[in-house]
Order: structure tokens, then sequence, then C-alpha cells
């Protein structure tokens, strides 16, 4: 039979139907998406600019938390949005490219759960060995690999998919498009293309699936090994791994797994491995990994002192103005004459109360982070006390990058 479409056009049934409902599951589900997209968002912010998260294990936490959001992005916000909208409808390629691209990147979370469950082992199996095999090149070709094999697997999906015949009914029973409701739609038999879709993603999750159950059955087993500390730390890490892994395969397992003769999507299931785990994935990694913890804590006090501090701005309008000359790239300082005093002798503890007093007023004019780019390090100078009198040095500015340095001493 050729290959005739007369469907130009898909309306999609929604997730419910009451319009009240799909209001409140906006007001639910919009937080949700948002949040995944910022809280994955941030852990490639900070595993990118972090120096002390250059491991591989962080680099494939990296690289999963950019598949989860574009994984997300690729059904969510048109599920949203039709929430909102009476009549849901999407256009014939508009629904292949739906599907490739989630079957794309859905793959490409499977096959990176496996190299990160390959990391661990060769962490905790073969430490000696562990820099020498998962160096940053390895890191980024399995990397690469994972994203090929989900690109090849939706190739071979959307090939079968597009060959089918559409001239009937137009109505997909879903909130996005998948595989199993649009080749109801088809106007030909699809046993053999839905067994052959069904056994390209199903075996692709199961095997996948049982290679990381067999990979932590080994590691538990050569934790035995390890010191009572290792051991609580490579649980701690593998704990997070495990729970991404049950909650990402259990409802994919549940779905593709069965026979196509009793195949009926549950749309709540669908809701789950789309919208909400996506979202858990980053709480899941940071509330048990204190790194990353660290590096997002110093991010965002860095980020704090560099908008509040901009050197040489505050040489123009806060730090000593009577005395400084400034211009585009330095604060010059002119020349200070010397302070005179009493005749009357000055003592060690009364220098060091003016040094004190005058370190005071500089910190104060300064008020400079360790973070901005551009930093002061100021000196003062003071003669030992002669003949009841102490001179007072000319304070000296210079302008160094990434430090601070305050310093301040009796000659």
């Amino acid at each position: 039979m050729g290959k005739a479409n007369n469907v130009t056009e898909l309306i999609i049934t929604g997730l419910f139907q009451d319009p009240e409902v799909q209001k409140v599951c906006f007001l639910l589900f919009l937080p949700v998406y948002l949040a995944t997209v910022l809280g994955n968002g941030l852990i490639v912010t900070v595993v990118s600019v972090s120096k002390s998260l250059r491991s591989p294990m962080y680099i494939f936490l990296s690289s999963l938390s950019l598949v989860e959001i574009c994984y997300s992005s690729t059904v969510v916000p048109k599920f949203i949005i039709d929430l909102l909208v009476k009549v849901k409808t999407i256009s014939l390629k508009g629904c292949l490219t739906q599907i490739f691209f989630f079957h794309f990147w859905g793959v490409a979370e499977i096959f990176l759960l496996v190299v990160m469950a390959y990391d661990r082992y060769v962490a905790i199996c073969k430490p000696l060995h562990y820099m020498n095999i998962m160096s940053h090149q390895v890191c980024h070709m399995l990397v690469g690999v994972s994203w090929l094999g989900g690109f090849l697997h939706s190739l071979i999906q959307v090939l079968i998919t597009i060959q089918l015949p559409f001239c009937g009914p137009n109505v997909i029973d879903h909130y996005f498009c998948d595989l199993q409701p649009l080749f109801k739609l088809a106007c030909t038999d699809t046993f053999v293309e839905s067994v052959t879709v069904m056994a390209n993603s199903g075996l692709i999750a199961l095997c996948s699936f049982l290679v990381l159950v067999s990979s932590y059955v080994i590691i538990l087993v050569n934790l035995r090994n390890h010191s009572a500390e290792g051991r609580r730390k490579a649980l701690s890490t593998c704990a997070s791994h495990i729970t991404v892994v049950i909650l990402f395969f259990g409802p994919a397992i549940f779905l593709y797994m069965r026979p196509s003769s009793t195949f009926t999507e549950d749309k709540l299931v669908a809701v789950f491995y789309t919208v909400i785990t996506p979202m858990l994935n980053p709480i899941i990694y940071t509330l048990r990994n204190s790194e990353v913890k660290n590096a997002m804590r110093k991010l965002w006090v860095r980020k704090t002192y560099s908008q509040r501090v901009k050197v040489p701005n505050f040489c123009e309008q806060q730090f000593l103005p009577t005395f400084i000359n400034t211009n585009t790239s330095s604060c010059n300082v002119r020349p200070v004459e010397s302070v005179s005093h009493s005749a009357k002798p000055v003592d060690v503890a009364t220098e060091q109360n003016i040094a004190g007093t005058l370190n005071e007023d500089v910190a104060q004019g300064l008020a400079v982070s360790h973070n901005v780019n551009d930093h002061v390090e100021v000196d003062h100078g003071y003669s030992k006390h002669q003949q009841g009198r102490v001179a007072l040095a000319k304070p000296t500015f210079s302008f160094q990058k990434k430090q601070v340095r305050h310093h301040s001493g009796l000659k």
C-alpha cells in the first residue's frame, strides 16, 4: 500500500478534559518545569566554573543535567501551554520532530546513567588505575558515544514511523506525541512496526537496567574490602545514582515492555518520567554531595561580592577622594606631607594605636572582597619616634590580580 497522508494536523486530547483541573495542573507543573531548568542549569554552571569539580563524575553529572533540561523541554513547555488552550493541536511534522528529540534525549540519558555506573565501578574496584582509565579524553568520548547512541536509536524510530500512511482519524489520546498513540492513527496494520519500535526502545531500557544492576552488585561486593569510612562514602555516592536509575527506568520499563496487544498509555506514569523525574535529579545529587553544595556556596558568594565591589570605581567615589587622582586604569596618590606632633616622646603602644586607627580608616574606604577582579595593596610605613616626633610615610598603592593584601607595619 502506497503512502497517502491526508492528515497534516493532529489533535491532542491532553491529560484531563475538565478546564478547572487543567488550570490547577498549569499552576502545579509550571513551577516544576522552572525548577527543572534552574536546578539542572545551576549544576551545569557550577561544574563548568568550579575548579574543584573537575573529576569524571562531575563531568558526567553536568552532561546528565544538560540532557535533563533538553529532555524535559521537548515535551513540557507545549504540555503546559496546552493546559490553557481549549483545542490542542500539533502538525504531523511537529509530532514527528517531538518524537525524534524525545527518544534522542531519553536514550542519551539511559546511556549516560550506564557510563556513570561504569565510572563508579572503576573508582571503587580499580582505584589505582582510575585516572589512567577515566581520563578527560575518555570521559568526553563516552559522553559523545551516549549522544550518538541516542541519535541512532531515535533515527530508527522516526524512519519506521514516517513510512506509515495517515489518512483517517487525527486525535491522539495523549498529552504529547509518542509512537504507540500515533500508530493507532495509521491507515494500515502496524503490528510489525509496533513490535520493532518496542524492541528498539524496551530492550535498550531493559538491557541497560540489567547492566546497571550488575555493576552495582559488583560494587557492593567489592566494598567489603574497604574501610568503614570508604564504604560510607562509596554508598553515599552510589545511593544517588541508584535512586535516579529507579526513578527513570521504573516507569519506562512499565510502559515499553508490555505486549503491544495490551498496550495502553498510562498518562500519569508518563507525567512522572517526563515532568517529575527531571526535577528530582538535581535535588538527589546536591543534597547528598557536599562538594557540589560547597561549590554552589562559593559561586554565590563570589557573585554577590563581585556585584557589590567594582574597581576602580571605588577609588573615584569612596576611597580617600581628597588625596587621589583617578584615571581609567589606576589610582594615583598625591604626596602627603609628614604629620608633626608634639615634642612629647611617643611609646610603642601609641604608635600601634595610630597604626590601628589608620588601618580602620583605610579598611572602611576600601571595603573590598577577595573575589574582585582588580584588587588593592596598601602599605603604610611608620618611622620610629625620633626626638619626640612621628613621621608618617606616604602610603603607596598598587593594583594586582586575584589577591588583596593590606599591610601595615612599624619600621
